[in-house]
């Protein structure tokens, strides 16, 4: 019983590592750039396929806070390949060109924010007086 034990524990951690050898030359990063904006953070990365050809890789990876005080984060990844290439940067180009043409360049980020809170502003021309009762104190 106690070889049985031992060949399966040996065959389960040759195993492990194939896989995570397999995963590590599956993923090899050739070429890689990184975008941050605020709390988001974008990576760019060329990786090789099993068959030697390129793809690329877009994460959003986004921070969070637990409300003990630590962090984690949330990601998002794209796989891109070649032959979508073409298609994908103009469908891109045109959606950023929709936004600009109809939103304008101004970056509005904090409203997204899950704890936004608008600026509260009083408007101190706008005559109010309608609202109160006048009291004359020589009548009390």
């Amino acid at each position: 019983m106690f070889n049985f034990l031992f060949i399966f524990a040996a065959y389960s951690i040759i195993t492990l590592n194939r896989i995570e050898l397999k995963m590590e030359i599956g993923q090899e990063e050739i070429y890689s750039k990184v975008l941050r904006a605020g709390r988001r953070t974008y990576f760019f990365d060329i990786r090789e396929t099993k068959a030697s050809d390129y793809y690329l890789t877009i994460t959003e990876s986004k921070k969070f806070t637990n409300d003990d005080g630590s962090f984690f984060y949330k990601k998002h990844k794209i796989f891109l390949y070649k032959e979508d290439f073409s298609e994908f940067k103009d469908i891109l180009s045109e959606m950023m060109d929709y936004v600009i043409k109809h939103k304008g360049q101004e970056v509005i980020s904090d409203r997204h924010e899950k704890d936004f809170k608008p600026e509260h502003t009083s408007d101190l021309s706008k005559d109010n007086s309608s609202n109160f009762t006048d009291i004359n104190f020589e009548d009390i």
